[in-house]
């Protein structure tokens, strides 16, 4: 895709350049074509510069989620791991925001992967008695809903409804 893109603008801009060489030649070519031209390139040149990022936007594919199960928690708490918990619905909005803008972000995701951090992930979509009732006893109010256990937090943290990689890094780094 990134080298079509680059394809696409070296076109544009080889295209640009003849146009701009034939009206200097005196040829008829109207200055909005170049103009227009002109605003694509810088167009697809933001394009191309998104795309063109380091990250690895299929990171997230990596990491071993199980599903939730409360009981598991505190056992595993007490044997030093971090537990994180997920709890969200497809058809949640600010669940998928924090997907694409927190849990699947390469940074978070090597974080996540660590040999000591549990994931545990819990689909809301349908009704879930075991789910709602984790939810209300954790204090949690609905979807998405996240926490973070580990050795100096057997209880938890919860973490905010809309989530940034600092509150996951702070949470993580709290629960050791």
């Amino acid at each position: 895709m990134s080298l079509m893109l680059l394809i696409l603008l070296g076109l544009l801009l080889a295209g640009i350049a003849v146009l701009i060489f034939f009206k200097i030649k005196g040829k008829n070519i109207p200055t909005t074509i170049i103009v227009l031209l002109g605003f694509m390139t810088i167009c697809f040149t933001g394009v191309y510069s998104f795309l063109n990022k380091t990250e690895d936007y299929n990171a997230y594919q990596r990491l071993q989620w199980q599903p939730l199960n409360p009981e598991q928690i505190a056992p595993l708490v007490e044997q030093g791991y971090i537990v994180f918990v997920d709890i969200y619905a497809d058809w949640c909005l600010p669940c998928r925001a924090n997907k694409a803008n927190v849990t699947r972000r390469e940074k978070v995701v090597d974080v996540l992967d660590a040999d000591n951090i549990i994931l545990m992930k819990g689909n809301w979509t349908e009704p879930n008695p075991m789910i709602e009732n984790y939810v209300g006893n954790q204090g949690g109010i609905g979807t998405p809903f996240n926490k973070v256990y580990g050795p100096s937090h057997p209880k938890g943290i919860i973490l905010p409804v809309e989530l940034t990689i600092n509150a996951v890094f702070q949470a993580l780094d709290a629960a050791k």
